[in-house]
């Protein structure tokens, strides 16, 4: 996704992209954090490991809200036992009901040993065909390239995550080249 809409409009900025590939699940984002045409910050950490090690997360939207929901999916990950499937959806269903939540301005990229998921305000929990997650600004270029990569080369989950951010780092303007890439074994 390009950019998504928020309740105040287009969200723009950054880059997460999630690959896997060999029994191995690579997650990575750029560290840029931009407050409207201006860059603030170049080395923000937008990917986490969670639920002792064995999550992905990473998120994309406005500082505060992307935080917010983070934590919010923390608890329902704690709340479900690790049942990523399961936290996504009851997130989704709050996310989209709850007055206050649902004016949240960010997109949450979730995966797991067996799901690769996409968490949306406006009640959507999209499982990928490819297994590949990709959002923010730069998120169909880094998508492009990733489904290039798996398709065309014998690079690791890893190396493609890596060579996708490097990718829209050099498209879009709202993603740098200060990447952080996490992997589950």
């Amino acid at each position: 996704m390009s950019e998504q809409t928020g309740a105040s409009g287009v969200i723009r900025g950054t880059t997460i992209i999630g690959v896997r590939r060999d029994g191995r699940v690579a997650m990575g984002g750029d560290g840029q954090v931009s407050f409207g045409e201006t860059v603030m910050k170049k080395k923000a950490r937008k990917v986490r490991r969670i639920h002792d090690g064995k999550i992905l997360a990473g998120f994309a939207g406005t500082s505060a809200d992307a935080l917010t929901l983070f934590e919010k999916f923390e608890a329902k990950i704690d709340e479900y036992k690790g049942n990523l499937a399961r936290a996504a959806v009851e997130l989704a269903k709050e996310w989209r009901t709850d007055k206050i939540l649902r004016r949240l301005e960010a997109l949450l990229a979730v995966m797991d040993s067996e799901h690769s998921l996409i968490v949306a305000g406006s009640g959507e929990v999209i499982e990928p065909d490819d297994g590949i997650v990709a959002l923010g600004s730069g998120g169909a270029y880094a998508l492009a390239a990733a489904r290039a990569l798996v398709k065309h080369s014998a690079l690791g989950a890893p190396e493609i995550v890596r060579e996708c951010l490097d990718i829209a780092s050099g498209i879009c303007v709202y993603t740098n080249n200060e990447i952080t890439v996490e992997v589950l074994e």
